[in-house]
């Protein structure tokens, strides 16, 4: 079947001799015909033998200084009439159509839903034509402008961000408020669960290596905890914390909001830089996106804003 519609398309004469044709029939001269395109009379008397010979009829009795149209070329003439008329009302309608604004970002899912979602609201308001697309996804996306992205917001090692940061990254331990009643130094956490998240297959981290730079300024060197609850994303090993199942890491300020409206809790004192942080980066079909930039200056201003709470 997909032989013989590749058939059928290639026994279609070309569009511009269809053309040339409808115009000649309609008015009855190769003159006039190609006056209209901006051709040259011979141009389109070559052009209509063409049309002749692929078809295999005549389409127009040469008469001394006059043209008229054969029976085929009556049948031919309706035919491209239609279809011309048909091209021209799609073409009006789709120049008429507002162009898709749109701005297309790649992050990580607990960027996405910890900081960016909750958001979200303050910018589609004063962008009410713009279509976000977000792609929460732990997968790094190197090209962007190959998968149609505008932007990236890259969680790197703070010496491999590029440009200011979104913010940089603080860790600390975090816990419902019915567990931090019974955490009131380091050696408590043994009696607790540790909530973490898998590492990437291949990799045998353990599962407390996102708490080192706090133990670090601690003077700890490690944490060992009576069980392990393990997930694969961070949200969900967030939402175990909050329902009171253990402790977890926590990572300023994506969580900030947890922490303001006391569903978390950091009982043993405060959090330690990691060195890592929230970088933006735009593509090169971002940067020539006037909505992508403003996307882009409204994250740092978000991001500013949530530092001053």
């Amino acid at each position: 079947m997909r032989i013989e519609n590749a058939r059928t398309l290639h026994d279609l004469p070309p569009l511009e001799l269809l053309r040339s044709f409808e115009s000649a029939a309609r008015h009855l001269s190769f003159t006039r015909a190609a006056d209209e395109l901006h051709l040259t009379q011979s141009a389109i008397s070559r052009q209509i033998q063409q049309l002749e010979h692929s078809l295999g009829v005549l389409l127009f009795e040469r008469r001394h200084r006059a043209l008229a149209l054969t029976e085929s070329g009556h049948i031919l003439q309706r035919a491209a009439i239609e279809c011309l008329e048909r091209l021209r009302d799609a073409t009006a309608r789709l120049r008429a159509a507002p162009a898709l604004r749109q701005v297309a970002l790649t992050c990580t899912p607990g960027f996405a839903s910890l900081w960016l979602i909750p958001r979200l609201s303050t910018f589609t308001a004063t962008h009410p034509g713009v279509d976000v697309r977000i792609s929460a996804t732990l997968e790094v996306i190197d090209d962007l402008d190959r998968a149609r992205l505008d932007l990236a917001v890259r969680f790197v090692p703070t010496a491999l961000g590029t440009g200011p940061a979104l913010f940089e990254e603080t860790v600390v331990p975090l816990c419902a408020p019915r567990v931090a009643e019974l955490l009131r130094e380091p050696a408590d956490l043994q009696n607790q669960t540790l909530l973490t998240i898998d590492s990437p297959a291949g990799n045998h981290e353990t599962p407390t290596i996102d708490w080192e730079p706090w133990l670090e300024s601690m003077g700890l060197r490690d944490v060992h905890m009576r069980s392990t609850l393990r997930f694969t994303h961070y949200t969900d090993a967030v939402a175990a914390a909050v329902a009171g199942h253990g402790v977890v890491i926590g990572r300023l300020p994506l969580l900030s909001e947890l922490l303001r409206d006391g569903r978390l809790v950091a009982p043993l004192g405060e959090g330690a830089a990691s060195r890592r942080g929230q970088f933006v980066e735009d593509s090169r079909r971002g940067a020539a996106n006037a909505d992508a930039q403003d996307f882009i200056r409204w994250l740092h201003a978000e991001a500013e804003a949530s530092r001053r709470v």
